[in-house]
C-alpha cells in the first residue's frame, strides 16, 4: 500500500490517495473519525483545535463500506477556509494588502524552504510544512488500522514525558496500561499523578511564551514473527518503521525496545532468552529489542519511543532575520499549540500501522482479505508444528 496527501493547512481541504489495499476490507467511518478527534485532543492544544471538528469523507474505492482493491480517496474539509480565501485563492491576483511571512521561525521549514523555492514569502512554505497535513494522515493511515484489526494487530500509544516531566515506565509494562486510562488522561498518560504533572508544566510553559515537546511510546500486539527482511536494509522492518516515524513533523528521535540504554549494558542484560511456550512456542522470556530482531518481527509485543521537540512557534519569539530589509527581527507567529505530544502520539500509531499492514502485505498476498486472511492462518498453523 502506498498513499500521497495534499493540501494547505489554510487550503478548502486535505486529501489522501491510498492505493494498493485489498479488496473485501470492512473500513468504519466512525473509526476513522475517531482517530481524527484523537488527534485533535491533548491539553495544550492551541486555537485552531477550537475551529475544526475534524471529519473524514470517502470519495472513491469503497462499496456499502468495504474496500473495492481500486485507489481510496478521502477528504478531510479545512473549516478554517472560510477565514483564508482571498490570502489562499488558487487563482486570481494577490489582495492589494496581502501580509507577506518574511520573519521565519527558528525550527521551522521557513527559511530553508524559502531559499530552495526561490520565494519571497514563507507562507508558501508553512502552508504545507503545517503539522495540520497530519490529519490527511491520519485517515490515511486509518485503512491500514482497520486491516490489521481484521489479522487481531492492534497498535496503540500512550505519552512517557512532557519536558522535564517523566513518568515511571519500563519495557515490561508496555502492555499492562488500560487503553480506557490512556484515552481519558488529558495528556494520554497512564497514570494519573504524571498527568497532572505534566499539564502544570505546560501551564508554566504557556505563561512563559514557551512550547514543550515530550516522548510518547507505540506498542503493536498480536504480530506474527518474521514480518521484514533480514536480507537488505531497506527492506528490513526497523528502518521503515524509523523512516515512516521520521517522517512525522518534529520528531527528533526514535528507539526501539531498550533503544539507547542497549549501548551502555553489556550483552547478557540486552538481549533476550528464547524460550519454549507450549501455547505459544518460540518466545522470548523478556523484550529488551522490542519485539525486532534481525530487522523482523519476533512475535513479541513491538515497542518504539519517540521524542518530540517543541513546537517552532513561540508566543516570545526568538530572533531571526527580516527576508526583505535583512535586519534582525522577532520572528513570526502563527496560532500554535504550546504542546502537541499526545496528538503527534496518534499520528505515529498510524504511521506504524501502515508500515506494519505493508509488512503483512507483502509476505501474505495483497489481493482480497479472504486469501489473505487464510495464508496467515496456515503461516500460524505451521509455525505451532515446529514448535512441537
Amino acid at each position: 500500500m502506498e498513499y500521497i496527501t495534499a493540501g494547505e493547512s489554510h487550503g478548502p481541504e486535505l486529501t489522501a490517495i491510498i492505493t494498493g489495499v485489498p479488496a473485501g476490507l470492512s473500513i468504519s467511518e466512525d473509526h476513522i473519525n475517531a482517530d481524527l478527534a484523537r488527534r485533535q485532543g491533548g491539553y495544550g492544544r492551541g486555537g485552531r483545535q477550537t475551529i475544526e471538528r475534524d471529519t473524514v469523507s470517502v470519495r472513491s474505492g469503497l462499496r456499502f463500506g468495504r474496500t473495492l482493491g481500486s485507489p481510496i480517496t478521502v477528504v478531510v474539509k479545512n473549516k478554517d477556509w472560510v477565514n483564508w480565501s482571498e490570502r489562499m485563492a488558487p487563482f486570481g491576483r494577490a489582495p492589494e494588502d496581502l501580509k507577506r511571512e518574511i520573519t521565519p521561525r527558528p525550527g521551522h521549514a521557513d527559511l530553508v524552504g524559502a531559499l530552495k523555492t526561490n520565494s519571497d514569502d514563507c507562507r508558501n512554505i508553512l502552508e504545507r510544512a503545517s503539522a495540520r497535513e497530519t490529519a490527511a494522515r491520519v485517515a490515511a493511515t486509518g485503512i491500514a488500522r482497520e486491516l490489521l484489526a481484521e489479522l487481531g494487530v492492534e497498535v496503540r500509544s500512550y505519552v512517557v514525558s512532557v519536558g522535564d516531566v517523566c513518568m515511571n515506565d519500563s519495557i515490561e509494562a508496555v502492555t499492562q496500561y488500560s487503553t480506557l486510562d490512556i484515552e481519558l488522561s488529558e495528556m494520554r498518560c497512564p497514570d494519573p499523578a504524571t498527568t497532572e504533572a505534566m499539564k502544570e508544566a505546560i501551564k508554566a510553559a504557556k505563561k512563559e511564551g514557551e512550547s514543550l515537546g515530550g516522548t510518547f511510546r507505540i506498542v503493536a500486539t498480536g504480530l506474527v514473527p518474521g514480518l521484514g527482511s533480514y536480507t537488505s536494509g531497506s527492506e528490513r522492518l526497523t528502518s521503515r518503521i524509523a523512516a515512516a516515524l521520521f517522517g512525522i513533523p518534529a520528531m527528533k528521535g526514535v528507539e526501539f525496545g531498550l533503544g539507547f540504554e542497549c549501548a551502555r549494558r553489556p550483552g547478557s542484560q540486552v538481549h533476550d532468552p528464547i524460550i519454549l511456550d507450549s501455547c505459544e512456542g518460540f518466545m522470548r522470556s523478556s523484550n529488551n529489542a522490542g519485539g525486532l530482531e534481525g530487522g523482523m518481527t519476533n512475535g513479541m509485543p513491538l515497542v518504539a519511543t519517540v521524542a518530540m521537540k517543541p513546537i517552532p512557534t513561540l508566543m516570545k519569539p526568538l530572533d531571526t532575520v527580516n527576508l526583505d530589509t535583512l535586519e534582525v527581527e522577532q520572528a513570526s507567529k502563527e496560532r500554535s499549540d504550546v504542546c502537541a505530544v499526545p496528538a503527534a502520539a496518534v499520528v505515529a500509531e498510524g504511521e506504524v500501522a501502515f508500515v506494519l499492514a505493508n509488512a503483512y502485505l507483502e509476505a501474505f498476498g495483497c489481493t482480497n482479505m479472504t486469501d489473505l486472511k487464510h495464508a496467515v492462518r496456515a503461516y500460524r498453523q505451521r509455525l505451532r508444528s515446529m514448535s512441537r
